[in-house]
């Protein structure tokens, strides 16, 4: 097993409730021809210290991955570098050896983002996005007054008109009240969810919400098992699956099928694991958009991307294995 850390500046700083985020740092994972990736995200996963440590204890990776559930963003990079081995040395894609399509046409939809702005601003970054080519905005809410969000979620749906999915990320930020508000108010426009109303520890408040807008849990999954996060089916409309965050794609995977109603989405990870969340959305055959065209956040890349966005949607690499070679090309990383 070969480890070599990265440290990827993002093109921007970017603003999160638990503080800012100016740089990417992990650990990227050769075992044998198979490559993985390991970018702690505090909150979500443990830190980077706390993977070193765990990647220097292990002599057999696949003996490891049973013992790692608190150290999500390691198994990630085991267990992916292992399927990525197994998939390479079957001479298939990667989501192919995960159960998937093998058609080289295949496409995953994903959807833009615009942050928390003005009224105006937000809706002119929606109009941009949909010229783009994408088919599904993301709108960041939660940090202002809920009246004020309402507005600005009013702005974008005029700006787009009724076609364009439009759906809703409040990280948390919403009160009961505050979100029982927003979802009265938001039900005639066409909203395909609502992301993580409340408070991730409020399940029962998230249960009690009124059935007018769709619900999906993103926070609430973190730090479980997966038959803990099945245990919240009764919670939510749809589950959005971060694989760094819950210890790799055969997790996401296996959680996809059987919750159903799924998006996959990223961490802010490199062009391993990205590309690798790409796969299991396509083994899953995921028909919502998902969290994946976050590529430009980073000022450069470990490796060139085999999965780039264009017209709101991404290709499947078709492989073998991944579709990318990793960081030991030369791609980019700094110090």
């Amino acid at each position: 097993m070969r480890v070599e850390e990265f440290s990827l500046a993002l093109e921007t700083p970017l603003s999160t409730a638990a503080g800012e985020i100016v740089r990417r740092e992990g650990v990227a994972v050769r075992i044998g021809g198979g490559v993985g990736e390991a970018t702690p995200l505090p909150g979500w996963t443990e830190s980077l210290e706390e993977c070193r440590e765990a990647l220097s204890g292990i002599d057999d990776p696949e003996a490891a991955l049973a013992d790692l559930d608190d150290r999500p963003a390691t198994r990630h990079a085991l267990s992916l570098a292992l399927m990525d081995r197994d998939a390479r040395e079957k001479g298939v894609s990667l989501s192919s050896h995960l159960g998937g399509s093998s058609d080289s046409g295949e496409t995953v939809p994903v959807n833009a983002t615009v942050g928390d702005a003005s009224p105006e601003e937000t809706a002119e970054a929606a109009r941009e996005a949909v010229e783009n080519g994408f088919g599904t905005v993301k709108c960041k809410v939660g940090a202002r007054p809920v009246d004020e969000d309402i507005e600005r979620v009013r702005a974008i749906r005029e700006a787009v008109g009724p076609d364009p999915a439009l759906r809703l990320d409040a990280n948390g930020g919403w009160s009961r009240e505050g979100a029982a508000h927003a979802l009265g108010e938001l039900a005639d426009i066409g909203i395909e969810y609502v992301e993580q109303p409340l408070a991730a520890d409020d399940v029962a408040g998230h249960r009690d919400l009124p059935s007018t807008v769709p619900i999906a849990l993103d926070e609430s999954l973190a730090g479980r098992t997966v038959e803990g996060i099945e245990g919240l089916a009764d919670a939510a409309d749809v589950f959005v699956l971060k694989p760094m965050a819950l210890g790799g794609i055969d997790r996401v995977v296996e959680l996809g099928r059987r919750l159903g109603d799924v998006v996959v989405t990223t961490t802010i990870d490199a062009v391993i694991a990205r590309t690798a969340a790409v796969h299991a959305a396509a083994a899953l055959g995921v028909e919502r958009a998902c969290g994946l065209a976050t590529a430009d956040l980073l000022e450069r890349d470990l490796a060139p991307d085999p999965a780039p966005v264009r017209d709101g949607a991404i290709s499947v690499p078709t492989g073998p294995g991944l579709g990318t070679d990793g960081p030991w090309n030369g791609g980019g990383a700094d110090a």
